[in-house]
């Protein structure tokens, strides 16, 4: 090589690393980001790391804002305030972020009603999810973590998604439904921050300083902060698990004998009818049961895609046709709703089986679920007799776990925190289930965090939109206590306390056999009526009656609504009504509408000193106003 080559080399190289050097070195958060949602009407926060002291300049809407990044990396810029519009495109220094939208950002958090997929809704809303394709609803999913150490100021992972018929399918819900209402009535933008977890108490996501009066929380947080106790609590409960399945794969006579087969010879099997539990007739036991289903079918029929629905099951089950898996679910709350390939189902005989293996409580098909299979636009119904025969049984439960990642603070830490620099216009919570084993302390426990997120989000007042608990377990025949309705009236007492909240009514469409229920439409929509109401200024009706006063006038009890509230539908007879004697006593009570006001009595009550309407797990009131919005659940004694 010569010397001239040699010189043309060296001067490359020298000319690349100046120019890396120079080279601006910015990262930004997962939030800040192509397609995201930025808050119309707030300033606007951008921020990310970059070496100490380098230079950061953005660009957007045809201005520039400059600033220096700090000793430690960390630069932020604010925008001021925007007006709804897009697409855009921001650039920082050398990186150009696209198609970004201004309108309005919401905050969804809460456990599983929240988590809960459209995937998982389908069969309610087939044509929602095919049809979708809106770039005005987006989601940033954040992903699932805990940290118990400390807050943080980074997500690891997550992505803004515009809705289209594949991304639908992994968006909340109830938050799909609320962001496609709130963006059709105000013509903006609405992106959803999703950040939830089945399961989490709401202790989870609430900081150190808000847990302050609650220092067994604390102390359970302070405890998890053992990497070493994590790892070895995982560990051990993944082997005990393991070895209780592989145990039970051992001695489970139907893996070994292939009792999925098509051509195997039930015919000594026992029978029971299904929906219902294989332990009514076999005893409490846990290990694993098979069912085998036989159905005939046309030639029409057959080759066909299907569709097989067998409602929900206690707890996990494989399920086949004709020898060939189409699905299993490994515990009891999804539905099985399993797809059927073309080319499975056969002219004639055709047969289902199911393995079901449970680890602890009552193993069975739940009731009042549908259990069929779909072929052709026809349902055939497997609501029937079933042969079944016991595959093993274990001397003991299956090990427990400890679900650390529900433990104290650690949620907030990992999901909550790192969002607070984006600016927001209010926040949807949907959780509760799992606080309804000690309701009393809830009001205090939400009050609290709703305080601190808006102190963090420095907003004061930022909406608040509430989910109440819906109607949920078997119904009672006699009026008794009740923490899910002791864990209502909490939701209550906090909405009519904290200004700028609003509480969203469910009572009416739960399932009482499924803590999930399907219908996440109405329960969006009536968030989205809260949040036209609370957060939009609009001058709607939003809520269904709301009791505000009661007066005793001999043994009756006269019970006065919110104004506003108290336009009541007619119907046949008021029910969901008990009422209180000077005993002490509770009994169902009569009621009719009067006026503007509700009288409600009893003729085994002759002092009555209070009054409960839809007071219990899963009550049967019907009390509404003519835009057949519920009645708030509420008790006159508090």
């Amino acid at each position: 090589m010569n010397h001239k080559n040699i010189t043309r080399i060296l001067t490359l190289l020298v000319c690349t690393f100046i120019s890396l050097l120079f080279e601006a070195k910015i990262t930004l958060p997962n939030l800040v980001s192509d397609g995201m949602v930025l808050q119309r009407n707030q300033k606007l926060n951008i921020w990310g790391k970059a070496d100490a002291g380098e230079r950061v300049e953005v660009k957007f809407l045809n201005k520039n804002y400059k600033t220096v990044a700090d000793q430690q990396g960390n630069w932020k810029i604010s925008l001021p305030e925007q007006k709804a519009g897009g697409p855009y495109t921001m650039t920082i220094n050398e990186i150009s972020l696209k198609d970004i939208m201004i309108g309005d950002v919401w905050l969804a958090s809460g456990q599983s009603n929240m988590e809960l997929p459209m995937r998982r809704l389908t069969p309610l809303y087939s044509n929602e999810i095919k049809n979708a394709n809106n770039q005005n609803v987006r989601f940033f999913t954040v992903p699932q973590k805990y940290n118990f150490k400390s807050p943080q100021t980074e997500l690891d992972g997550g992505k803004w998604e515009a809705t289209n018929p594949q991304t639908i399918l992994n968006f909340s819900g109830v938050a799909y439904f609320f962001a496609k209402e709130i963006s059709e009535k105000n013509k903006v933008a609405v992106g959803i921050i999703h950040s939830s977890l089945g399961g989490s108490p709401i202790q989870a996501w609430m900081d150190e300083k808000s847990l302050k009066k609650y220092p067994e929380y604390l102390d359970e947080a302070k405890k998890w902060q053992s990497d070493e106790l994590i790892k070895t609590t995982e560990s051990n409960e993944q082997a005990a698990g393991k070895a209780w399945y592989s145990e039970l794969d051992q001695r489970d006579l139907g893996l070994n004998q292939h009792w999925e087969n098509f051509d195997l010879d039930d015919s000594a099997w026992k029978t029971m009818t299904i929906p219902g539990s294989w332990e009514d007739k076999e005893g409490a036991f846990d290990g694993s049961v098979w069912f085998r289903k036989e159905i005939v079918l046309t030639k029409n029929q057959a080759k066909k895609p299907a569709f097989l629905n067998l409602g929900r099951i206690k707890d996990a089950d494989v399920t086949y046709i004709n020898g060939v898996k189409v699905g299993n679910v490994t515990y009891e709350y999804p539905p099985r709703w399993y797809d059927v390939p073309a080319g499975i189902l056969k002219e004639g005989k055709n047969v289902i089986a199911v393995r079901i293996s449970n680890g602890g409580g009552r193993g069975e098909f739940i009731k009042d679920k549908p259990y069929y299979l779909e072929v052709d636009g026809q349902k055939i119904d497997l609501k029937s007799e079933w042969k079944y025969k016991i595959g093993a049984k274990m001397e003991k439960m299956a090990p427990g776990t400890t679900f650390i990642r529900w433990k104290p603070t650690g949620l907030y830490n990992a999901m909550i925190n790192p969002l607070i620099n984006y600016s927001i216009k209010g926040a949807l919570w949907y959780q509760g289930e799992s606080n309804t084993g000690k309701p009393s302390e809830y009001r205090d426990l939400l009050t609290t965090m709703i305080t601190d997120w808006r102190s963090k989000w420095n907003q004061k007042e930022m909406p608040f939109l509430i989910v109440q608990l819906a109607n949920f377990m078997e119904a009672k025949s006699q009026p008794i206590e009740s923490n899910w309705a002791e864990f209502r009236n909490q939701q209550r007492l906090v909405s009519l306390d904290v200004p700028k909240t609003g509480l969203a009514v469910t009572i009416d469409l739960g399932e009482w056999n499924d803590i999930h229920p399907l219908n996440k439409k109405s329960v969006g929509d009536r968030l989205a009526l809260q949040a036209l109401k609370i957060a939009y200024g609009q001058n709607i009706l939003a809520d269904g009656p709301v009791y505000q006063s009661m007066k005793t006038e001999g043994d009756k009890v006269v019970l006065t609504f919110k104004s506003g509230t108290d336009n009541f539908a007619k119907v046949g007879a008021l029910t969901g009504f008990s009422i209180k004697n000077s005993d002490g006593k509770w009994s169902w009570a009569k009621a009719k509408t009067n006026g503007k006001n509700i009288v409600v009595w009893s003729d085994a009550v002759s002092h009555p000193t209070a009054v409960r309407y839809d007071w219990a797990d899963n009550p049967d009131g019907n009390l509404k106003n003519t835009a057949g919005l519920p009645a708030l659940p509420f008790t006159t004694e508090k």
